[in-house]
This record gives structure tokens, sequence and C-alpha cells, in this order.
């Protein structure tokens, strides 16, 4: 990113380039925390006195409050980027300190919930400030950059989460996310420039709602993002289930591919920042969506066979990631007036993707017409061909924007 030009003169050290690593930082904070919960969610549970079924609530509700992120992050459109991701980081990071101090059930349901507002406030906050800063052509690369930490979180973060864990048990690790939480809110508080007062009569969150939902490229977009989100949810919910009764894998064996799987996301993340300023953002979509459609119909073909299956879920995630990583500069651009609020719409649709994902995969999975994954895996398909169609229907405000 050494092409991209420093703030201004006064900010010589805190260039756009070191802004992004810390960006890097505390989203790998964040995500590992949300991540972690699912490989070892029978340890907490247990430690927490409840059991698979109770401690699941608290992930549903967790998954709830994506559908209110617009009404959240708008904050970063009426009082500015900074100040959303202050508001964020330090939601996070108090969320989290309830679980350290009252190692409760009720506590935990309480701080998922709390800390994952505090990220659907940081992250659009972040991606409206790069938006603001970033040329178009250059933005894929640089927001394809930051998107790094989801897929170093499985890589990094939750192997360490479980090390911890192993040593000290399963509250342990969550002090560290504390402080680690606090490190991150000071960083961004002596990093990011302060920001412009609000000019009087500037548009408050109910009329920046207003411009996203009133917006015909905007909800096109939105919808592109939901469906193709549902069709990676309608795989990802059973493709543990598919392989362990297809191939009678331990657990040791599960976890590695989820480690797989998260290097697989990493390298959608590269790809991303090697082609799609350079192709377009929309035609990466295209050739992401069609790849996610062909990997698709190969998990049944292919996945009679271990390697093959592995091969395929693989170059299923690969893709997604790809398509989903090159859609997020296409949507800072579809609204700039209103972008943080936007981008937390994007947030919400993909929630809202991934519900629906969830209530259809089962009753896919176990349909006695077409047996394992074949049922998901068309399903899928035909998400991911609905938002191509969407797809075609978003146009940008500037015309001499590339694509």
């Amino acid at each position: 990113m050494s092409d991209i030009a420093p703030l201004n003169k006064l900010e010589l050290k805190r260039t756009l380039n070191f802004q992004v690593a810390v960006f890097v930082f505390v989203r790998v904070v964040i995500s590992t925390t949300f991540r972690m919960v699912y490989p070892f969610l029978s340890i907490f549970a247990k430690g927490m006195g409840v059991d698979l079924r109770t401690f699941s609530y608290a992930i549903t509700a967790r998954s709830l409050m994506g559908l209110i992120s617009p009404f959240l992050a708008s904050v970063a459109d009426s009082r500015g980027r900074k100040t959303g991701m202050l508001i964020g980081t330090i939601t996070y990071t108090i969320a989290i300190s309830l679980i350290v101090i009252w190692p409760t059930y009720t506590a935990f349901f309480i701080a998922l919930s709390l800390a994952f507002i505090g990220y659907l406030i940081f992250i659009p906050s972040m991606q409206a400030y790069l938006g603001d800063r970033v040329p178009y052509e250059k933005r894929g690369r640089v927001l394809g950059i930051t998107e790094f930490a989801w897929s170093l979180s499985a890589i990094i973060g939750i192997p360490l989460v479980g090390f911890i864990i192993a040593q000290n048990g399963w509250l342990a690790p969550f002090p560290l996310i504390v402080l680690l939480g606090a490190l991150s809110f000071l960083l961004l508080a002596w990093m990011l420039p302060k920001d412009t007062a609000p000019k009087e009569g500037e548009a408050g969150f109910l009329k920046n709602l207003g411009k996203v939902f009133s917006y015909p490229p905007a909800l096109a977009a939105l919808a592109m993002a939901g469906l193709y989100s549902a069709a990676n949810e309608t795989v990802t919910l059973v493709y543990g289930v598919w392989v362990e009764q297809a191939f009678a894998l331990s657990i040791v064996s599960l976890a590695a591919t989820a480690l797989a799987i998260g290097i697989s996301e990493f390298g959608g993340e590269v790809l991303v920042t090697m082609f799609t300023d350079k192709i377009g953002k929309r035609k990466a979509i295209v050739i992401g969506l069609i790849g996610n459609c062909l990997a698709a119909l190969a998990l049944p073909f292919f996945g009679r066979w271990m390697v093959g299956a592995m091969l395929s879920l693989f170059l299923f995630y690969l893709t997604f990631e790809f398509t989903l990583v090159s859609g997020i500069p296409l949507m800072t651009e579809i609204l700039p007036p209103a972008r943080a609020t936007m981008m937390a719409a994007h947030m919400a649709v993909i929630a809202l993707g991934r519900s629906v994902g969830d209530l259809l995969a089962p009753s896919l999975f176990t349909h006695s017409g077409i047996p394992g994954i074949a049922s998901n895996a068309l399903v899928a398909i035909g998400f991911n061909l609905l938002a191509i169609i969407f797809l075609a229907r978003i146009k940008l405000p500037h015309a001499q924007l590339p694509s």
C-alpha cells in the first residue's frame, strides 16, 4: 500500500498504511472473540453449567443484533467515523469485561450481544472511514487487507485461545481479550484524526436510513449480499455433519478442517487485494459467484472421496470470501452521503441471509429425495444465480467510476 499518500503533512506518523495495520489488529481481536465460541462451545457451556441448547440461545440473540446494525452504525454518518469506531470498541471492551467480573451464563448472554453491538458499530464506521479516504480504484486492495483479520482470527486467534483454555480453563482468555480491547481503544483514540463538527441541518440516522432503503441500487446491492450470504450458510451449517458422517472424522480432524477453511478464506482475501481493483469490482463478484457455484456443484460429485470433499470445501470458501470481500468496496460507493449507514445495512442483510440459510440447511440436508449435501449445494447455486441478477441492477452514482 505504499502508493497511498499520508492523510496530511501534520500526520506523517499516521499514514494510512499504519492505520490499516491497526484496523487489522483490532479486527483480529474482535473476530477471535466471536469465532472462538463455535469450536469451544461445549467447553464454555460446561464451564457455565448449562446445556448446549441453552447456550445456543446466547448465540442466537447475538446474531439477531445484526438486524439493528443500520440504526447503530448511523452514528458514524451523523457524528463522525472516529466517534463511531471509538463507541464500537469501548462497547465491545465493556461487554467482555462483564464476563470477567461476573463469570456466569447470564453475564455471557448479555455480554455476547453487547459485544456484537460494538462490532456492528465499529466495522461500518471503519469501512466508511476508508471509503472517504481511499480512491475507489484502489479501495478493493485496502479493504481486502482489512478483511485479512477474519481469516487470521481462525488461523492465529483460535489456536491461541485453545492453548490458553487448555492451560487455565474456560474463563482464562477473557481477561486478555479485555486488555487487548482497551489497547485497541487507546490506539484508535490516538491514531485517528478528530472528527469534523456536524454541520447544521446534516441528516440524522432516520434520514440516512431513508436514503438507503429508498434508493433502488442500494436495495439491489443489499439483496445481492443477502442472497450469496444465504448460499454460503446453506452449506456451512451442515458441512461438519456431512464430513463427519461420510468419513467418520475425529474431533481433531474436524478442527483441522476448520483451520483449512480459515486458510481458504485468507486465500480469497489475498486474491481480492491482487485482482479486484484491476479487473473491476463487478466482474470480480461475477467470477466469485460463478466459481462458488462450480465449487458447490463439486461437493456431491467429488465429495465421495475425502480428498475431493476437502478440495471442494476449500474452493467453496475461497470463492465465497473472494465474492464477499470484492463486494465491500462496491458497497462503499453506492451511496456516499450515507456511507456508514449503507455498510451497516450490508452487515444486517448478511446476518439475515445467514439466518435464512440456517433455517433451510437442516431440512435440505435430511431431505429423503436428494441425500447428503446435494440439496444444500443446489439451493446455494440458486441463491448465487439470483445474486448475479441483482448485481446487474446496481449502478454507481458517478458514471466515470470503474465498475
